[in-house]
């Protein structure tokens, strides 16, 4: 059977990238109907080798569509995604809008497949970070229960869209030409090629309530930006373990594409990291690259590219009896987006 599946957002980065893997892993598709902004409505875009006009993502558009792939920011996402559940289309949003919402599922594949039983039209794509993070995460946790997770992200300019990956091009081609020089400031509070940034995230964090707290501080959360939040919040949903002990820095590194994450994670008992080595190998979704000697872990280069979560650097917390510490990589496009929204609606409707 082939579906009729919109893509909202379909010029953007994430967009390009699911219209690109649908073809890549031959979904169903009987007619494609990629939606945009005005701004954007009237431009053509290829798929499967043909022309294919971009429409402008309004109610009345999702009028006969099957399945609609949201990748247009959370302010479209809570305007559009109910008409299109409405009009008889499943969504799976990969806003932010309704991944903490009640009753909407948030959704990795390897993780909570079952979860997509019970949605009422909308399904959360959980955040790009989060995504790799409990894959790792999950797989662990079937050695022994989790106890706490702290995590640092290092994230690639193409989180943050088309702005911030040309600006990183410029930036490079200016500092060549002028080594001393300035580079262009726009996109993003700060240079970021050359540099590392400890933020750029929105700091309003009652935009991400924290339910419950890890402890008894109302004013805690407020040092934190939403990404970290966000991090937070999902990565204990999406494992179903509301009260787990986890804190998050956001790092944004000078990488176009791929997302890397270093993890201690805190467990029952401890682990030896040969177990942990093992299992993960045999783990859904996982490719370990932990060969330290022969210079071999994760590499945001390696990862780009491709639908895998690379782990490494697997060993003991010298900091707690019961710790694990470890390194993963992941294209922040397709595992952290793209692919792992298809992969929910392939549980669906494949």
């Amino acid at each position: 059977m082939a579906y009729r599946v919109a893509v909202v957002g379909a010029t953007g980065m994430v967009g390009r990238t699911m219209l690109r893997l649908l073809a890549e892993r031959d979904f169903p598709v009987g007619e494609l109907v990629p939606m945009s902004s005005a701004r954007s409505a009237g431009r053509t875009l290829n798929f499967r080798g043909e022309a294919v006009e971009v429409l402008e993502a309004t109610p009345a558009a999702f009028d006969g569509v099957d399945l609609a792939l949201f990748s247009a920011g959370a302010t479209v996402s809570r305007e559009l995604a109910p008409a299109a559940a409405a009009a008889g289309a499943v969504v799976v949003d990969n806003s932010s809008a309704w991944r903490l919402e009640e009753g909407v599922p948030l959704v990795v594949p390897e993780v909570n497949p079952e979860a997509v039983r019970d949605h009422r039209g909308i399904i959360a794509n959980p955040n790009c970070c989060a995504i790799p993070l409990t894959i790792a995460l999950h797989a662990v946790s079937q050695l022994s229960p989790l106890r706490r997770v702290l995590v640092d992200t290092y994230q690639a300019a193409s989180g943050a869209g088309w702005k911030l990956v040309d600006e990183l091009r410029e930036q490079r081609r200016a500092l060549v030409q002028d080594p001393g020089g300035l580079a262009p400031v726009a996109a993003y509070p700060h240079q970021l090629e050359g540099n590392v940034v400890p933020g750029g995230w929105s700091m309003d964090a009652a935009m991400v309530p924290l339910s419950p707290p890890v402890f008894e501080d109302p004013e805690a959360a407020a040092a934190y930006n939403q990404e970290e939040l966000k991090i937070i919040a999902e990565t204990r949903k999406i494992l179903g373990l509301p009260a787990l002990a986890i804190a998050c820095t956001t790092v944004r590194v000078p990488v176009e594409t791929g997302h890397s994450e270093a993890v201690w994670v805190e467990t029952d008992s401890p682990l030896a990291p040969a177990d942990v080595r093992a299992h993960l190998a045999e783990s859904p979704g996982v490719v370990v690259h932990d060969d330290p000697e022969a210079q071999l872990y994760p590499l945001a280069l390696a990862a780009a590219g491709t639908d895998d979560v690379y782990v490494g650097r697997i060993r003991r917390d010298l900091s707690h009896p019961n710790g694990t510490a470890l390194w993963l990589a992941a294209d922040n496009l397709r595992k952290g987006a793209a692919t792992n929204a298809i992969q929910v609606a392939e549980l669906l409707f494949s």
